[in-house]
């Protein structure tokens, strides 16, 4: 017994710790006969949601740099302010945690567990099930059984009998161990940018089958230890039931009835969340444990994104950002190391949390081994699969709430967690390499790119607001049989920190049939799919061949995707829309700084040519509907023609859209009216070689449009950018739909040119680029900068024919 504060005795054993304690009123008069109100639940609980908030955001943003999952944040935040470390003081026992503030404390952690649970159950792809094969199910049994047996075994081995011994606790050390949490693994895998590949499904399918089998093996067990196991059993199993058979399709037909354009209203979601805690009463009234009907009451909810996105909108931040972090603080008050280190040695400790973790890893990769699978593959797979997080958590303060784990148990298995989680990422990242680099040169442009070859591109969306008119610049690209157009549509999606499991599971890959399930919702992503479907619906089959798949990455690193999926498809050409928007009259609206830097890291990054699209309205000349093109009316195309590496892409790519017979192209050349001579005779000479391969490719030009009425040709002399702007304007004020220009970043300085890189601020888009985007003649016309790709670097390595491409892990087939 020990005394805290003159106002608490506090009693702890190995099962529990009991706190007694006593208000004192500060006045006689009934009116004032209490204490002081800062002394009441509410302003304690503040205050612990405070620090807890604070200290685990804290350690979020130090433990990202290190690879580290967010439940390694916040398991440690729990530790820290719990008995290990702060609340044991006695600042801490009398403003921060007093005892008396528990059951309080627990009572949130408790609400927030079963919202969070219900969040669960709504974003649960259960459809994934039905993928299952004989590897799923092998891997899923594997990742079960084995450290199911071992968790019994370590249990026993560790614990040293005594009166306060109890066997129950083995069970909950069992599931702890077999678990795979299914929301932590998604985020894993989009973290590591393994969503998309063959390991990242087979690990979510895997863990979806593994967590509903813990699940059920959860419930039986809370059913078995709260007394009354059949009874408990049976009501649990009838109100399943009943949920599954019943009320799912009440729930749909109900909102369908009361929704307006299958979008649900706020009063749908404030019924839904009460609903949510219906369903938990009703399970705790059957016995089982409150968590279950919740999660039970997400599952039965109509998975619609117009219903899922509402609620998760609604509910997402506010319960995995504020209230779940009390029910990290709860686990970490329970968390006792150094009372657990008094009872066990440090040599259990350490084999405790080694085959803790060699559990399932081996089980998993020993199987992955027989399936034919390589050693780092297998090893990564067993990893993912040991994918620890909130399930586990709930796994083991089940277990303490109805005392079969004690302060030594309960703190031992936490511990271990921690461990396995912090050691996920690291050694992944470790063991995922890219392949090694082989000095190659591969052309990847158009211009490198023979006459009669496929053209590939990768064409980048943020929004429905960019689709139109990438749509249209890919229809003028002119796909045939003898040339096909091979598009690759990505749709970029930032991985905010809100970001939910259900959304990175839709958009896993370029599977139509992932997100068919969703086909009543009008979402953005199912419109930007249906908009590209329509785009190769009305073109040839063989002249135009088109998918559409997702990026889910942060925008800090998204052009590593993009880049990646260039290399992976062989892509000649990469489209991005500008990070301005367009006004009605022609200017340029607010930037989007994300947008711009995404764009930049990919010219700087990139292994094949990129163009940016400023679309001006470009796709009023070439769409008469979303799935009908423009057949009548002419697009003018203009092509302003510098010299260097930029430019003769870009002359590429606008003769490729010359073939077309309602495609008019008027290419114009500047030459300047006095080359500029250095003092450098290697520059010179490197100048005067430019200048041939540019006349080159403009006679290759100019002989291949002898036969086509709709190109015209014209040159220029000017002196200065003033002049160069003059000749511009005379092409025609206003008359052209699409400009074509060369970036021409790091070309030689040209009088061409000077002075007008003064007024830009756009350096995307180079020098002539950024003039057109503020001329006045040109205000409705669209641009498009193209960059030539002309790096010696290393490139990834590649097969010759290109048909199977490295990416990290396993392999991606390309479809073209």
């Amino acid at each position: 017994m020990s005394a805290s504060a003159d106002h608490y005795v506090v009693k702890k054993t190995n099962e529990i710790i009991e706190a007694c304690y006593y208000v004192q009123s500060s006045n006689n008069d009934p009116l004032w006969r209490d204490h002081s109100s800062l002394n009441t639940s509410l302003p304690f609980l503040l205050t612990q949601l405070f620090f807890v908030l604070f200290l685990d955001r804290l350690l979020l943003l130090v433990l990202r740099p290190l690879r580290q999952p967010p439940i390694v944040a916040h398991i440690i935040c729990g530790v820290v302010l719990g008995p290990t470390l702060l609340s044991e003081t006695e600042f801490s026992k009398k403003y921060i945690f007093p005892p008396k503030t528990a059951m309080v404390l627990e009572t949130f952690a408790n609400l927030a567990l079963t919202y969070y649970m219900f969040l669960v159950g709504l974003e649960m792809d259960f459809s994934l099930i039905m993928q299952s094969g004989n590897q799923v199910i092998s891997v899923t049994a594997a990742g079960i059984l084995f450290p199911l047996l071992l968790g019994f075994g370590l249990y026993f081995m560790a614990i040293e009998r005594s009166e306060e011994f109890d066997r129950r606790g083995s069970m909950f050390w069992a599931i702890t161990l077999s678990s795979t949490n299914f929301p932590d693994l998604t985020r894993t895998l989009a973290d590591l940018k393994l969503l998309r590949t063959n390991i990242g499904r087979l690990a979510m399918i895997s863990a979806v089958l593994s967590d509903l089998v813990l699940w059920l093996l959860l419930i039986i067990a809370i059913s078995i230890f709260n007394g009354h196991k059949y009874k408990t059993i049976a009501a649990t199993v009838v109100f399943i039931l009943i949920c599954v058979f019943a009320l799912r399709p009440a729930i749909a037909w109900l909102i369908d009835r009361t929704s307006r354009d299958e979008v649900i209203s706020d009063t749908h979601v404030w019924f839904i969340m009460a609903g949510v805690l219906l369903f938990g009463f009703a399970t705790d009234a059957c016995g089982s444990h409150s968590i279950v009907g919740a999660f039970m009451f997400g599952v039965i909810l109509p998975k619609e994104e117009s219903v899922r996105n509402k609620v998760l909108d609604k509910l997402n931040y506010i319960v995995t950002a504020i209230l779940m972090p009390l029910f990290f603080l709860i686990s970490g008050i329970r968390t006792d190391l150094p009372y657990m280190f008094g009872k066990t040695s440090w040599i259990m400790v350490f084999l405790v949390i080694v085959l803790s973790w060699a559990a399932k890893v081996a089980s998993v990769f020993l199987v992955s081994l027989y399936y034919r699978m390589s050693a780092a593959d297998s090893l990564v797979l067993g990893m993912l699969m040991n994918t620890k997080g909130v399930f586990a958590l709930i796994v083991l303060n089940t277990g303490r709430n109805i005392r079969a784990l004690n302060n030594q148990t309960f703190p031992l298995m936490i511990l271990a967690v921690l461990v396995m989680s912090c050691l996920i990422e690291p050694i992944i990242a470790l063991v995922n390499k890219p392949t090694k680099s082989v000095t190659r040169q591969l052309n990847r442009s158009i211009e490198g790119s023979e006459p009669d070859t496929e053209l590939r591109i990768l064409a980048c969306v943020h929004s429905m607001r960019n689709v139109m008119g990438i749509l249209s610049v890919l229809n003028l690209s002119h796909g045939t049989k003898e040339s096909p157009l091979s598009v690759i549509g990505i749709h970029l999606i930032e991985l905010s920190k809100r970001a939910s499991t259900a959304m990175l599971i839709v958009h896993d890959n370029g599977n139509q049939d992932s997100v068919g399930r969703f086909n009543q919702a009008k979402t953005e992503t199912t419109n930007i799919i249906q908009a590209f479907e329509s785009f190769k619906k009305v073109n040839d089959d063989e002249a135009v061949m088109a998918e559409m798949m997702s990026v889910i990455s942060p925008y800090a690193t998204m052009h590593v995707d993009i880049c990646s999926l260039a290399d992976d498809n062989c892509a000649n050409l990469i489209l991005l829309p500008f990070h301005k928007d367009v006004k009605a009259d022609g200017h340029m609206g607010n930037p989007n700084s994300n947008f711009a830097n995404v764009n930049n890291n990919v010219l700087m990054n990139t292994s094949c040519s990129v163009a940016i699209l400023v679309d001006r309205g470009i796709s009023l000349k070439v769409f008469d509907s979303p799935d009908k093109f423009t057949g009548n009316s002419t697009r003018q195309i203009a092509m302003l023609f510098i010299g260097g590496h930029d430019d003769r892409e870009a002359l590429a790519y606008a003769c490729r859209m010359a073939g077309q017979h309602n495609v008019s192209l008027t290419v114009a050349r500047f030459h300047p009216g006095e080359y500029p001579t250095y003092p450098n005779l290697q520059s010179n000479a490197s100048i005067n070689q430019e200048r041939l391969i540019d006349d080159e490719h403009i006679a290759n030009f100019k002989s291949k449009a002898l036969d086509n009425t709709g190109i015209h040709y014209t040159e220029m002399t000017v002196h200065s950018g003033e002049e160069t702007i003059a000749g511009i304007r005379a092409l025609g004020d206003n008359m052209f739909d699409l400009y074509i220009v060369g970036r021409r970043q790091g070309e030689v300085k040209s009088p061409v040119t000077e002075g007008l890189a003064d007024w830009g601020n756009c350096p995307e888009l180079g020098t002539i680029g950024d003039t057109l985007l503020s001329s006045n003649f040109a205000l409705h016309a669209s641009l498009l900068v193209v960059q030539h790709y002309m790096s010696t670097d290393v490139i990834h390595e590649m097969p010759d024919n290109c048909s199977t491409c490295r990416i990290g892990i396993g392999t991606q087939k390309c479809d073209f």
